[in-house]
């Protein structure tokens, strides 16, 4: 039986589920913390061989609908030490070389952080000619040693994993921006729509598994092993899309997107028509704005992995609008927050746990 611990308010939670790093495939403290939340209003839970973590009320019950979000974070690798001491890079999920020169870095070892900067030369040392431009192959950390043995010393080694030095903070009372809310703002969203049930005492008619999974940022694989295990009859999976209003994007080819406007839903062959036509109508039903976007071949998120599992999962997608993602300055609208909690929550409580979603029998 799940634990129970004292309940903490949801906003003191988020600024410290966001704050705190969790790169792709070192989840775990960050999933500690979200279970540690959870656990007030869930019946049981597990957690996986990888960190994958589940929330689960009704555990008892046969029909078994999944909420998920993923846990990760980008973030680099450490894969060369040279001799005066500098760390050179790989790259851990889709991490951008070009935001990299002067940001502050934390460099995560077993004796806890170890702080380092980019460096990068001033501009009128560089060749502009030759426009020389940060890459993966020349971007490096500064960790304020002088040779190799210093650096192991401090505990860095090939392997060390290193995030970004940014905390959230708000813009304009009306957004919150920072590093990693793709997505650990779903697992504080999904976590939200398991609190409101708890407390509002909605009995559900089915097992409801609040999943916050690991290692999407590298291929979707924790929503893969965990949806193989579950085996759910339905998934709704929440992310986050790009905002298209900001300079430098293509509405024509990018959609036409914003941030403040409502969750996107998406229409692509890994959603399942019937499941989306449901969420459309709950939220049409419950006057919650929305947006619509389209994919080709696979919408890049953990949909995928659930709604190809097994025999196939009824899957859909409801997404956050972002800005700049994959940036320490990510940036999303406080009421897009609110209304994708309010979305999956209505959606969640008009289900009877006997729904066939095939399109014909």
């Amino acid at each position: 039986m799940a634990k129970k611990s004292t309940q903490v308010d949801p906003e003191q939670f988020l600024y410290r589920y966001l704050n705190n790093a969790s790169p792709t495939g070192f989840e775990s403290s960050g999933q500690k913390m979200w279970l540690d939340y959870l656990r007030p209003y869930v019946d049981d839970y597990l957690v996986d061989t990888y960190g994958t973590v589940v929330g689960i009320i009704n555990p008892e019950a046969p029909y078994k609908v999944v909420i998920e979000a993923h846990a990760d974070e980008i973030s680099w690798f450490v894969n060369y030490i040279t001799d005066d001491g500098y760390l050179y890079l790989r790259r851990n999920g889709g991490s951008d070389a070009l935001i990299a020169p002067s940001m502050r870095a934390n460099i995560h070892t077993r004796n806890g952080i170890v702080k380092g900067v980019f460096g990068w030369p001033a501009i009128h040392v560089r060749n502009i000619e030759k426009d020389e431009a940060p890459t993966i192959k020349n971007i490096f950390i500064d960790c304020g040693c002088k040779n190799r043995e210093e650096v192991h010393n401090h505990g860095v080694h090939v392997g060390s994993v290193v995030t970004f030095a940014d905390e959230l903070m708000e813009l304009n009372g009306r957004f919150y921006v920072g590093r990693a809310l793709d997505n650990r703002v779903g697992g504080f969203m999904v976590a939200e729509v398991a609190r409101l049930i708890r407390e509002n005492k909605y009995q559900l008619g089915y097992g409801l598994y609040v999943v916050n999974s690991v290692q999407e940022e590298i291929g979707l694989r924790g929503a893969e092993m965990i949806a193989r295990r579950l085996k759910p009859n339905l998934a709704i999976i929440t992310d986050v899309c790009h905002d298209t209003q900001s300079p430098m994007y293509k509405k024509i080819e990018q959609g036409d997107l914003s941030c403040g406007k409502g969750p996107v839903l998406t229409y692509g062959p890994a959603v399942q028509n019937n499941v989306l036509d449901m969420i459309i109508g709950v939220a049409e039903k419950q006057q919650i704005p929305f947006q619509r976007a389209s994919v080709t071949r696979s919408t890049g998120t953990d949909t995928d992995s659930f709604a190809y599992a097994s025999e196939g999962v009824a899957s859909a997608l409801i997404s956050l609008p972002l800005k700049y993602m994959h940036t320490t300055v990510e940036t999303i609208h406080k009421e897009d927050v609110q209304n994708v909690i309010r979305l999956i929550y209505e959606v969640l409580v008009q289900l009877k746990g006997d729904e066939d979603f095939r399109y014909f029998k």
